[in-house]
């Protein structure tokens, strides 16, 4: 029996990378509701964490509808539900378990739900074998796929929405311009290497910003509230409040609001090199045309320097300048490993035109795999 037409969608996400899994399940959320015109209900633990990408959000409702989207607080995994309850295509994100009473009124469905698990991203290449792969449930009359996010046309995809292109382009010199007025940012600054700074508490940012007052160009660094917060005070010699700013030397440290999810694009795109964190922050990057790199996050038995490693070998296996820089900035060096960091950023810093072009024909290689929302959906038509 063919999916209703709209198709009712319910993904349930729990926050553990502050920003990363909301940010990926609300613009998957937003992308099917607008799109594909899918009746989308989006399960989420913390609302608070949401809020900070989505302004609108009350965190004190526990059901609302924002942007197209159902947006219901799970609070825990009690709860009664029945076959009407349940939606056509239920995601649970990165292996979250969805509540016991959700699935046994999935089992109790006819037809029965698609039930997929949507995993997290990484360019290692075992995740071809198992993406799609079935898992039936132990003791329930239900089918669970595994789905994957990918750089390759035998995965998912990645998270792109289809008029993403099209914007980027439209935001030419002049409202890149106003954009960054707008948030603070001086002519002088502007005229500045622009860097964009999102990375965990752990990277090396004072070594970096070492690296940048010492040198001989001149460098801002756009950072949000809260993200690498002892270095930044530590430069800026106080606290590191939205609007604060401090000149060393080459370097300017500009503090600025943290921002909802199409602001953050915006200062992607208006900036000369971004550093991202995690993942959905990592993926923008990838469609900004701009150099970047990437602070993964830190699994156990340093198992993300794997992932970090197969995303440097398909992405840039001839700059060695930006693998080496990675993963200094990663706290896994490999080839260079006697080089210090600012040593590495001199390196990086002159391949900056070559990063440039091998962004743009990045984006061109990963466009066609096609996008994770329609392929997701495919999937799903395909199993009904």
């Amino acid at each position: 029996m063919p999916l209703p037409s709209p198709p009712r969608l319910a993904i349930f996400c729990k926050v553990v990378d502050n920003f990363g899994d909301i940010g990926i399940c609300w613009r998957l959320s937003r992308q099917l509701a607008r799109e594909h015109g899918v009746v989308v209900t989006l399960w989420v633990d913390d609302l608070h964490s949401f809020q900070r990408i989505c302004p609108q959000l009350d965190t004190a409702a526990p059901s609302q509808q924002v942007e197209g989207v159902f947006v219901r607080h799970w609070a825990g995994q009690e709860g009664v539900f029945t076959p009407a309850d349940v939606a056509d295509i239920v995601i649970e994100f990165f292996a979250v378990d969805i509540p016991p009473g959700y699935i046994d009124a999935m089992a109790g469905c006819d037809p029965k739900p698609v039930w997929l698990n949507l995993e997290g991203l990484t360019a290692e290449e075992w995740v071809e074998g198992c993406h799609r792969l079935p898992s039936m449930h132990p003791r329930l009359p239900l089918t669970k796929h595994f789905y994957f996010p990918g750089f390759t046309e035998n995965t998912g995809g990645l998270l792109r929405e289809g008029d993403l292109p099209e914007r980027r382009r439209a935001f030419d010199r002049d409202a890149s311009a106003a954009f960054l007025s707008g948030l603070g940012v001086t002519p002088a600054e502007q005229a500045a290497l622009k860097v964009s700074l999102f990375c965990y508490q752990h990277a090396p940012v004072s070594a970096l910003f070492d690296a940048w007052r010492d040198g001989a160009a001149q460098v801002a660094c756009l950072v949000p509230e809260g993200v690498a917060a002892k270095a930044v005070e530590a430069f800026l010699g106080g606290p590191g409040a939205a609007g604060s700013a401090a000149t060393r030397g080459a370097l300017t440290v500009r503090v600025l609001p943290f921002v909802p999810q199409p602001d953050y694009d915006r200062l992607l795109w208006s900036c000369d090199i971004n550093f991202v964190r995690g993942e959905d922050s990592f993926v923008r990057a990838q469609w900004a045309h701009k150099p970047f790199v990437w602070h993964i996050y830190p699994q156990d038995e340093n198992l993300h320097h794997k992932k970090l490693r197969a995303f440097l070998g398909r992405y840039c296996p001839d700059i060695g300048s930006l693998a080496d820089f990675s993963l200094r900035w990663n706290g896994a060096p490999d080839n260079n490993e006697n080089a210090s960091l600012a040593e590495c950023w001199m390196a990086l810093q002159g391949d900056m035109a070559l990063l440039a072009r091998r962004a743009v024909h990045w984006e061109k290689r990963m466009l066609e795999n096609g996008d994770l929302a329609a392929s997701l959906l495919d999937f799903a038509r395909s199993l009904r």
